[in-house]
């Protein structure tokens, strides 16, 4: 098994064919429980395992396998985590005593305990087997003392089949996505803060499912919806008309609120300006692209939601302090530099 980046926060590993038992210890470290697969021989996995401060993320791909935590490893080690997993490829069944079996899929959310048994298998969909990654998901460990949803209203919800595809489930899962894609260049400040906030949207998404809001206090209610903000303008810097009365009209709340609700959690941004820096950082990236060059400049702008040039180009230069068409000969150039070197 190979290691890849490792520091205390943020590691990553690579399980090469012949190197199951090297994984099965892998998982050990964050899931106390036994892991078999019918495909040993052949078996290739990636794990990435980022501390978010009080959580843990864990983004993995792995070939058809079982997870069993038996009541003898609870009586042995309890963590007291509760483990939240996105499936986002392949599927799988739970079975939590003798009773409780529950099927998953693509896009679904799945919570479980560490301070009960189950029964976990994953497979790929289509059934072909093999020991390549088949199935995939990200997952977060979250502490029972920190969740401030009580463990005897979350008992109905764990191991049941939750969706991640609307709502506050949504959220959740493009948040999970978001960190994981990102978690490699996070600072550790970032990171810290970032835990917090995947606390209290989960909060905020158990709470909803049990229909007992008032279990959640104003201040993480205030963070979950600065981050569906947040959300809500990722997918929406294309529009020109994505504006601060837009978006709290699309929040049903007013524009003050908005305001000093986001900038408590932005340290001090505005609205408006936080908008401006993600169009703006989109653009540098797209500028930067090879594979755009031919892309006219003010095209660019107008993809993020700027669509007149000469804006663009004021913005940009404030921003980087060179304009658009240098930002890009410049960055061509190191690009052809790299690539004959």
């Amino acid at each position: 098994m190979t290691a890849g980046t490792q520091s205390p926060d943020r590691s990553e590993y690579r399980a090469g064919p012949d190197q199951f038992d090297q994984w099965r210890e892998l998982v050990g470290q964050t899931r106390v429980c036994d892991a078999t697969s019918a495909h040993v021989d052949t078996f290739t996995a990636q794990a990435r395992r980022t501390a978010l401060g009080p959580v843990a993320l864990l983004g993995t791909s792995f070939p058809s396998a079982r997870f069993r935590r038996t009541e003898r490893m609870i009586r042995s080690s309890d963590e007291e985590f509760y483990h939240l997993t996105l499936l986002t490829a392949g599927a799988s069944a739970l079975r939590r005593g003798r009773d409780q079996k529950e099927l998953f899929g693509t896009g679904d959310l799945q919570l479980i305990d560490s301070s009960h048994p189950y029964d976990g298998r994953f497979f790929d969909a289509d059934g072909s087997g093999g020991g390549e990654p088949q199935v995939a998901g990200v997952g977060i460990d979250l502490p029972v003392s920190l969740l401030s949803v009580s463990p005897d209203r979350l008992r109905d919800l764990l191991g049941r089949r939750l969706s991640g595809r609307e709502g506050t489930g949504a959220l959740l899962a493009e948040f999970l996505l978001g960190l994981e894609r990102q978690a490699a260049v996070l600072g550790a400040d970032e990171r810290y803060r970032l835990g917090t906030v995947a606390l209290d949207l989960a909060a905020v998404w158990l709470a909803r499912e049990l229909d007992v809001e008032t279990a959640v206090t104003p201040g993480a209610r205030q963070r979950v919806l600065v981050e569906s903000v947040r959300s809500y303008v990722r997918r929406n810097l294309h529009d020109p008309g994505l504006t601060p009365p837009a978006i709290a009209a699309a929040h049903y709340i007013s524009v003050s609120y908005l305001n000093r609700l986001f900038a408590r959690q932005s340290q001090g941004d505005t609205v408006a300006a936080w908008i401006r820096a993600q169009r703006l950082r989109g653009a540098n990236r797209d500028l930067a692209d090879p594979v755009q060059r031919a892309v006219p400049i003010h095209a660019i702008g107008a993809r993020w939601g700027i669509p007149r040039a000469s804006d663009f180009s004021r913005a940009f230069k404030a921003a980087y302090g060179l304009s658009p068409r240098e930002h890009r000969q410049q960055s061509l150039s190191e690009s052809e530099s790299e690539s004959e070197s």
